[in-house]
């Protein structure tokens, strides 16, 4: 990557010339992440994040097998929806950058995400799946 560099001059345009505008000098990525934007972390966490969904989706089609285990209904609902929860929250806050964005954009996740487990319950409770 080639970095653009401005010579200073202290002979200021004369009178009747146009002033020269100086584009502005590109940034490295250190310079970039070391300003106010937030760093990205490395390939290697995203690798682990993709084994921990993995994992957790393994479980869960574990958890289809009833001849397994002997849990009932209610225990497998709860940990679905933990699991589905755990999910969620690891796709979008680090497949989709939500842990690296501002706080307001966290707090509407989290919003919509209570809303929309509340509303999944009372669904839940009305058909009487419980």
């Amino acid at each position: 990557m080639a970095t653009v560099t401005h010579e200073s001059s202290d002979t200021a345009p004369a009178a009747g010339e146009p002033a020269s505008e100086t584009p502005p000098a590109a940034h490295t990525p250190d310079e970039h992440a070391s300003g106010g934007d937030h760093a990205h972390p490395s390939d290697w966490l995203y690798v682990k994040v993709a084994i921990a969904l993995a994992l957790l989706t393994a479980f869960e089609v574990f958890t289809y097998f009833e001849t397994v285990h002997g849990w009932g209904d209610t225990a497998i609902i709860v940990m679905l929806v933990a699991m589905m929860l755990l999910k969620f929250f690891l796709v979008v806050a680090f497949f989709m950058h939500l842990k690296f964005d501002a706080p307001i954009f966290w707090r509407l996740f989290v919003f919509g995400l209570i809303l929309a487990m509340a509303v999944y319950m009372v669904m839940l409770t009305a058909f009487r799946y419980w």
